[in-house]
């Protein structure tokens, strides 16, 4: 990390925080920085991270604006956090698509949108295309598994692989003598706080001030809408592989099997995620947000959205003349979803978890050396 405007802010009103010290209990990124006396540009990319925007230290802090030391740690975490996820990114080079990242996931979905319409309408049959597909491989007559499978699973094979980088980088750039070695117990202290969403719960489980001083639990339960609406459309989609390519069946599946009932039930849970998010990041006190950053979130919760709903209204008119449509639409929002994970806000996921393990791990070494 470099030495930005953001890094600096953060810096000096850490000074302060290590001084009160009011809100030591608040959440991981607290008791981790008054641990140290003093930080590098690197430490504020950790605890950036360890932060969850939750805003109860701006709330609670007797140095917020309009107090002349004006603290306000949570908009300049939000925009470490944005710059860390450049610094991090692998290639490196694609780390400028966060610049302007809204504009840029706007272009990318035009685009995979564009290129699957186009493609269909050049290479498909419009008798085809436009007409109701029904039984055993009618979404393969228009578009072959083996076409499918190639431009999905490349794209998401290289996401993969650019975020496993990322968190790399991340990891590395990080590390402390107590990072070394990684127990199972820290493995499943991290998972469960990531599972879990915990410091979104606020402080004693009270909530977090999500829309103004007063606490809430609602971020966190549109949160876990949508992460665990993802998932299950995950869990879907592999378990439609299986059965295709194992079991020889091939879709559409009926309404009652079990890759429809995940995705059906995920992709709502993602659609009622993206919505309440957005009206939380709408509604809420915008004194302790970041503007710089919103282009990314709004950006990620549409596109997520876009996924979810098309794949729902494909379901429903699956035998349909505009299954065809609906097919190059979801089809295409998917494929800029899957190119985008690396280079928009979803990396804000995976370098959490990273450093909630981190924090899990330090905290498990300073039990053993202190004890």
């Amino acid at each position: 990390m470099h030495a930005t405007d953001a890094v600096q802010s953060a810096k000096r009103g850490i000074d302060v925080c290590n001084a009160c010290r009011y809100c030591e209990g608040y959440c991981a990124v607290f008791p981790t920085m008054m641990l140290q006396r003093s930080f590098t540009d690197t430490d504020m990319a950790y605890l950036a991270n360890l932060c969850h925007n939750c805003n109860g230290c701006y709330h609670a802090c007797q140095f917020a604006p309009p107090h002349p030391y004006g603290i306000n740690l949570p908009r300049d975490f939000a925009e470490i956090r944005l710059e860390s996820y450049a610094e991090y990114s692998f290639p490196k080079v694609l780390g400028r698509a966060f610049n302007r990242n809204g504009l840029t996931m706007l272009a990318l979905v035009g685009v995979s949108l564009a290129f699957v319409l186009l493609g269909m309408l050049l290479f498909v049959p419009h008798d085809i295309l436009f007409s109701a597909q029904t039984g055993p491989g009618a979404f393969y007559r228009i578009v072959s598994w083996g076409v499918m499978s190639l431009f999905v699973g490349a794209s998401l094979g290289w996401s993969v692989i650019a975020l496993s980088m990322a968190a790399r980088n991340f990891w590395h750039d990080t590390a402390s003598p107590l990072t070394k070695a990684i127990s199972q117990s820290a493995i499943r202290t991290a998972l469960k706080d990531i599972a879990t969403l915990r410091y979104l719960g606020g402080t004693d489980g009270g909530g977090c001030n999500d829309i103004d001083a007063s606490f809430s639990q609602t971020r966190r339960h549109f949160h876990h809408a949508l992460m665990y609406g993802f998932l299950l459309c995950l869990a879907s989609t592999s378990v439609a592989t299986l059965m295709h390519h194992f079991l020889g069946w091939e879709a559409p599946y009926s309404w009652y099997s079990l890759p429809v009932v995940l995705g059906t039930i995920g992709g709502i849970g993602m659609v009622i995620g993206c919505i309440g998010l957005i009206w939380v990041k709408i509604a809420t006190d915008p004194a302790p947000v970041a503007r710089r950053v919103l282009g990314a979130d709004y950006a990620l919760l549409i596109l997520l959205a876009l996924v979810a709903k098309t794949g729902l209204l494909l379901l429903l008119f699956r035998a349909t003349p505009i299954m065809g449509t609906l097919l190059a639409l979801h089809l295409g929002s998917v494929l800029a979803l899957f190119i985008a994970l690396p280079y928009g806000k979803f990396v804000h996921g995976i370098l959490r978890g990273a450093a909630l393990l981190k924090s899990a791990v330090e905290r498990e070494g300073r039990e053993v050396v202190g004890g």
